[in-house]
């Protein structure tokens, strides 16, 4: 669903998992980080909301966007994350270097998550210009990484859990 017609702060805190015995790492990006670090605080304060402890959070800091798929194997093999959270952005530019870098990110991180059975969370930004960028990083059309926070709690109950959560998450049994 297009942000634009979604709040990607907005969801059911009620049926959000219990996160305190679980471990996450976030790893952020530094480029853009007038948009990157209002990402990280919306994940951060998300996995604190639903229990997450302190000591389980681990941050990772990388110079760009294209980084973001080594330091999350970086973050679970030093750390042993349930999920691994991945916050960056790429603004559309006058060369097509923001296609590389998406579909290198999203490729990479879902060869991390099948390869490990960990979730890693693609909370990267793929907007055409900075305000865009701005609107999903705490404006107008929320956090993006609230979603992605919220997305690695149930991710790693699932883990957890075997499926049973996503019966009952969506009105199974």
């Amino acid at each position: 669903m297009a942000s634009a017609l979604k709040n990607l702060s907005d969801y059911n805190a009620d049926n959000m998992p219990d996160a305190s015995e679980m471990c996450f790492g976030i790893v952020v990006s530094d480029y853009h980080n007038d948009i990157t670090y209002p990402l990280y605080e919306g994940a951060y304060d998300t996995l604190i909301k639903h229990g997450a402890k302190e000591e389980n959070i681990h941050v990772m800091q990388v110079p760009g966007a294209f980084e973001l798929t080594a330091g999350a194997r970086m973050m679970v093999n030093k750390n042993k994350a349930d999920a691994v959270i991945c916050l960056g952005c790429v603004i559309t530019g006058e060369t097509p270097h923001n296609e590389y870098i998406n579909m290198s990110v999203a490729q990479g991180l879902t060869n991390l998550s099948v390869a490990t059975g960990r979730a890693f969370l693609f909370g990267l930004l793929t907007p055409n210009t900075h305000q865009q960028a701005l609107d999903r990083a705490g404006g107008k059309h929320g956090n993006k990484g609230v979603e992605a926070a919220q997305s690695a709690i149930r991710m790693a109950a699932l883990r957890k859990d075997s499926g049973a959560l996503a019966k009952k998450s969506i009105g199974f049994g």
